[in-house]
């Protein structure tokens, strides 16, 4: 295919040509809104303009202002709402659809990142595509006069513009799978109840259960202006900012709650006009839902922060106090831990994994089909940690994260596991069925990823059963 033209094609708004890679017509950095400056700043997305000739889309478009270590080279571009599509095949017709939402903590997103590059995707059939959205301030702060949320707004926005365009890239409006992991799982828990007519499927790997009250929103965005007008601040200056916030939260309970623990000052927030409930509570509707978590999701940070081996009595105890709903009852069921395996088993389960088993649990109540899984193969020094599922899903083991997690020759089992995983993403995209029994609640069947996979009951039990009653608390202010 690297002998062919370019592949080009008319969508609703103008024609893009594109380039051939791995065998896929790939189209990078296309519009799907207006340029959120100026007057539009802080605004819902405004549909973009139709232009005239032939539009290059070969290059990504620029990152969204965001926080922590990411390139700013583009950071005086300010066409941050672009989507990227690859497709085995633009002449085809009523191929299965992938939507890739990027997470980063609600502070980073980058569609770029070579850890999703789609070419297996569309080897195995699908058409993949991937969002920028706002985050951070720009994205999820509270702002007077502003609509709450409006990374989900963008969200929306590039789902609106799939179901227009991308029958003209072989796909199917009807057969949209929605996929994130982390924030992008958290952002479609609430499409599942802002959007759900945009797509028939959804994938979401390591649900946070992060959500804030507009009295404590309203407090960060008042720290972040420092008495200035937000919208006379560059916007990477702003970001600059939330990220000397985030840094600052450590230790900041009596002022900021178990937010500083989490160490992120903007999130999802809960609010009449824009996401009224969290999604454990407000679901309504059930769908295709695949749902996972990792079984060591809190390693990560504890590598990131050098403190593998150094936590104490008094972090498991803060651990309890801050996210468990029931203390006692997390040392009875887990008497034998360590203070450190104790506190990494509270935040595991308070940030991502019963988020995501109760996610699994109110769609299936709710008439929807659920698959859960937990990852339980290990890598180096890391564990089953948040984020190692991201390069098996995509299979993506070369990318730069894969070799660093991985190695530079994964093992047979590391290889066998990203083939069930992506497998399942690309069943499950297709028709529905990722490869193993529906989780029902009365049988609560997961899939077990790991060196041998097996289905069996949910192995977290002693943690759903503290749980059982208590889904995820937003943030707010202490009392």
């Amino acid at each position: 295919m690297d002998d062919k033209r370019p592949p080009a094609v008319r969508t609703v708004e103008g024609a893009v040509t594109g380039r051939w890679r791995a065998g896929m017509a790939e189209f990078r950095g296309i519009p799907y809104a207006q340029p959120p400056v100026g007057d539009l700043r802080f605004a819902a997305p405004v549909p973009v303009s139709p232009w005239d000739g032939m539009r290059q889309a070969t290059e990504f478009g620029p990152l969204p202002p965001q926080s922590g270590p990411v390139q700013t080279e583009s950071a005086h571009e300010t066409d941050w709402l672009t989507l990227n599509v690859a497709t085995p095949d633009p002449g085809a017709a009523g191929l299965p659809v992938l939507v890739w939402l990027p997470g980063g903590g609600y502070v980073i997103s980058v569609s770029s990142d070579p850890t999703y590059d789609p070419a297996l995707l569309c080897e195995a059939g699908l058409v993949v595509v991937s969002v920028n959205y706002r985050v951070g301030v720009e994205g999820f702060a509270l702002i007077d006069g502003a609509p709450a949320n409006r990374g989900f707004l963008d969200q929306i926005a590039a789902l609106e513009w799939v179901r227009r365009n991308i029958s003209r890239f072989g796909g199917d409006p009807g057969r949209v799978c929605v996929a994130g992991q982390s924030a992008g799982a958290g952002s479609i828990a609430s499409l599942l109840v802002l959007a759900q007519g945009l797509f028939r499927r959804a994938i979401t790997h390591s649900v946070p259960g992060a959500f804030v009250l507009p009295s404590l929103a309203k407090r960060v965005t008042a720290v972040l202006a420092n008495g200035e007008d937000l919208r006379n601040v560059d916007p990477w200056q702003l970001a600059d900012r939330l990220t000397a916030f985030n840094a600052s939260l450590s230790g900041q309970h009596d002022r900021w709650g178990p937010m500083a623990q989490v160490g992120t000052g903007v999130c999802p927030v809960l609010d009449e006009t824009s996401l009224p409930r969290t999604p454990w509570s407000a679901l309504e509707d059930g769908v295709e839902l695949l749902v996972g978590h990792t079984r060591d999701e809190f390693r990560l940070f504890s590598v990131m922060a050098g403190r593998v081996g150094t936590f104490t009595a008094e972090n498991a105890q803060m651990a309890l106090d801050l996210f468990a709903p029931e203390p006692d009852g997390y040392r009875a069921a887990y008497a034998e831990a360590s203070p450190e395996e104790l506190m990494e088993t509270v935040y595991s389960d308070a940030l991502f994994r019963m988020p995501s088993q109760q996610l699994a649990e109110a769609n299936a109540l709710a008439g929807g089909r659920s698959y859960l899984f937990e990852l339980c193969l290990s890598a180096p020094g890391l564990g089953a940690c948040h984020s190692l599922d991201v390069p098996l899903a995509f299979g993506t083991l070369d990318s730069p994260v894969g070799r660093q997690v991985f190695g530079e020759k994964p093992d047979a089992a590391t290889l066998r596991v990203s083939e069930e995983l992506r497998q399942a993403w690309v069943g499950f995209a297709t028709n529905g069925d990722p490869g193993w029994a529906a989780y029902r609640p009365d049988e609560r069947l997961t899939r077990v990823l790991d060196v041998e996979s097996k289905t069996v009951p949910y192995p977290e039990e002693a943690s759903r059963k503290i749980w059982e009653h208590h889904t995820p608390v937003p943030f707010n202010l202490p009392a």
